[in-house]
């Protein structure tokens, strides 16, 4: 899909990417666009899938192996699936006639920590929406001023809503201001109210508002 500059000249907001978990397709998220196109009238959407076969399961895909991964070598493995990860958003966004400017990262999970390592990387985005995710290295020299809205539930098992203060630590550390809503009762998902708060964010983003 092609943006034309008559159909995205009033907003700021020309493609929104989801970049979903380990194991998963970009399918699963692909439903989140059909929830928030009213509200995000114009805008593109884009689910790919992640480069590397899932290799816990005869199914689905990933960004970087989770077999055997710590702590301590979680940064690298991160750091090896930048060039394929680079390429697929890349990708998405020469399909769309778009910029990266111009482009939202919706993650969940493996794909938020991609998304906020590519925000920490200093890749500049219209904004990131990262869902149950974490800071999966430091950032790599200066993080760009991309606006970041963090979503957790405070029941996850897989990924500690710790996580996620830790990244809004970071950011603010480093001179941005990111969003963060840890929502009870949520386990490691997406629910109707970080739905809400998503495309509210998406939205103030297409309109041209500081997002928050």
């Amino acid at each position: 899909m092609s943006v034309s500059s008559s159909s995205s000249e009033a907003r700021r907001l020309d493609l929104v990417i989801f970049l979903h978990g380990v194991g998963a397709r970009g399918d699963d998220l692909a439903e989140l666009g059909e929830v928030w196109r009213d509200d995000l009238p114009g805008v593109a959407f884009a689910a790919p899938d992640a480069p590397h076969p899932f290799d816990g399961a005869p199914f689905g895909r990933q960004w970087f192996s989770i077999l055997g991964v710590t702590p301590e070598n979680r940064g690298a493995r991160i750091a090896d699936a930048v060039s394929a990860f680079d390429a697929v958003v890349d990708l998405a966004i020469a399909r769309a006639g778009t910029t990266a400017e111009r482009t939202a990262l919706v993650g969940f999970s493996q794909g938020s920590i991609m998304a906020l390592d590519a925000i920490g990387r200093g890749r500049r985005f219209a904004g990131v929406v990262a869902y149950s995710g974490r800071l999966g290295r430091p950032p790599v020299g200066a993080p760009s001023k991309t606006p970041l809205l963090l979503i957790h539930g405070r029941d996850d098992e897989v990924i500690p809503f710790g996580e996620s203060e830790i990244a809004a630590r970071v950011f603010a550390e480093a001179g941005v201001q990111p969003g963060l809503h840890l929502l009870s009762g949520l386990g490691h998902g997406i629910d109707a109210a970080g739905v809400r708060l998503g495309g509210a964010f998406l939205a103030k983003i297409a309109r041209g508002g500081e997002a928050s």
